[in-house]
């Protein structure tokens, strides 16, 4: 593998496969995932999440406070992520019609974009984070809004805690709760993902041949802090690809803690002489690069990073999912295709793919 340079590049397009893209992610980026999945759904033949709630969960419970920012960010806590029993879980029926309304306001893509998709949803037995109740909603979510059930791979029967998994030995043990939240369950977590979307692939390469090109993603939301994304993103494109094979775009989102830029926040300053050893280690050891390289897939690492003070309170550089980007409190966008992240991430793809020319 040929490593970015320590200048970051401009993204580029390539040549690609219209209508083939796909995304998936971790915790924060699994929720990210699915806000991304539903807002623009047109543009994705699938997705893969990984302890990941349904569209809008946060909002399960809006009379949680008087302010809107206040009761979302108790939701996600108490209700989206791990609530005190299963019956708590977000509801559906709920989360379906405010789906609806989003779609009637033409702020996502229609919703029957998601007929014939293929969904990857997993949930660890021993996941302490984002209980396993919480997945299962998002499974029903998705079969509420047309996706077929044979087109949904529902996997909850192994003992897995909060992580993507792997086959890598010097991984956390499988049914760790801990960062980095990278666990060795014996197998690539990423290669199932891609193989359910997309069905038959070449075996993985061993040792990939492409260019991990470090880009400049500020431009993507235009430098506001509110965004609370790093400086540089990350993306994987095959020798293939580079050689004129037409690719297709998988979009892989970290979860909270894995960013390049991770840094541990104590009382609202950075411990940067503390600062955890993550690095870049989703980038470059969950599998994806080397199942890409084989089949002309390029993977687009988008990077959030945290903050802890003022009006963004985002500490352990989650992606958004409960409206700490929002431009006001009192009106959250973070779902539609107006959220500053979500536009972010389409206008990162849309360059790939030459569709912002």
């Amino acid at each position: 593998m040929v490593y970015a340079s320590q200048r970051a590049e401009r993204l580029t397009d390539y040549p690609v496969r219209q209508g083939q893209h796909s995304i998936s992610g971790l915790s924060s980026g699994a929720f990210m995932t699915v806000q991304l999945h539903i807002a623009h759904s047109r543009q994705f033949v699938g997705a893969g999440i990984i302890a990941g709630g349904p569209y809008r969960s946060a909002e399960s419970y809006r009379g949680g406070a008087l302010l809107a920012a206040d009761a979302f960010t108790l939701g996600a806590l108490a209700i989206g992520m791990n609530p005190l029993i299963p019956a708590m879980a977000p509801n559906v029926d709920d989360l379906v019609g405010l789906a609806r309304e989003v779609e009637r306001d033409r702020l996502i893509d229609p919703l029957d974009g998601l007929a014939g998709q293929r969904l990857y949803i997993f949930s660890g037995r021993s996941d302490c984070v984002v209980s396993p109740a919480v997945v299962g909603r998002t499974r029903d979510f998705y079969a509420r809004l047309g996706v077929r059930p044979q087109d949904i791979l529902y996997d909850g029967d192994v003992d897995a805690g909060h992580a993507i998994i792997t086959d890598n030995l010097e991984d956390s043990p499988l049914a760790a709760n801990r960062p980095p939240y990278i666990n060795n369950g014996r197998f690539m977590q990423s290669h199932a993902i891609l193989r359910h979307i997309y069905g038959d692939l070449n075996p993985p390469a061993e040792h990939p041949a492409g260019r991990l090109i470090r880009f400049d993603q500020r431009e993507f939301f235009d430098g506001e802090r509110r965004a609370s994304m790093s400086e540089f993103g990350y993306a994987y494109v095959p020798s293939g690809v580079l050689a004129g094979e037409a690719a297709r775009v998988h979009i892989a989102l970290h979860g909270c803690k894995q960013g390049y830029n991770y840094v541990n926040y104590v009382r609202g300053l950075p411990d940067t002489a503390n600062q955890p050893p993550y690095g870049n280690r989703y980038i470059t050891t969950t599998g994806y690069n080397e199942i890409a390289e084989t089949n002309d897939i390029i993977v687009l690492y988008p990077q959030a990073e945290g903050s802890d003070g003022g009006a963004l309170q985002n500490p352990d550089g989650c992606w958004d999912w409960w409206g700490y980007s929002s431009p006001t409190p009192r009106n959250p966008d973070y779902y539609s295709q107006n959220a500053i992240q979500i536009r972010a991430i389409h206008r990162m793809l849309a360059r790939l793919t030459g569709d912002d020319r």
